[in-house]
């Protein structure tokens, strides 16, 4: 495995510790993190406190990486998130696209279904 890959693999796992200063610390210091449904987030203090905000809500969260592919410094992973905010649940297919640059996340799209993430936390 590819130290791209592994460092791809550690940050999904490393949401289920839920700690948005843990998961910042991944990206560069001008990482953009571009969550489809919204607008792009760039700077890691940034990425921080977007996480903090959506996030904030869950209680348990485990992303199970269903596929993950690698071409030279962008890794894809394919996952399905599993999200409880208190009672609140939602199994959310989603796909991400990383850049990393110099062992750090530079950019990273993730694409979903907002709907289907909207109605599970209603």
């Amino acid at each position: 495995m590819s130290a791209n890959t592994a460092l791809i693999e550690a940050f999904c796992q490393a949401w289920s510790r839920l700690d948005p200063a843990e998961l910042a610390s991944y990206f560069t210091d001008d990482g953009v993190y571009h969550n489809m449904p919204a607008g792009p987030v760039q700077g890691r203090e940034n990425i921080e406190n977007f996480i903090r905000g959506f996030a904030g809500s869950w209680t348990q969260t485990v992303w199970e990486i269903l596929n993950i592919a690698e071409t030279g410094d962008v890794v894809i992973a394919e996952r399905l998130d599993r999200t409880q905010a208190g009672d609140k649940s939602v199994d959310l297919p989603c796909t991400g696209v990383f850049t990393i640059r110099d062992g750090k996340i530079a950019n990273w799209r993730d694409y979903f279904d907002i709907g289907t993430y909207s109605r599970a936390m209603q």
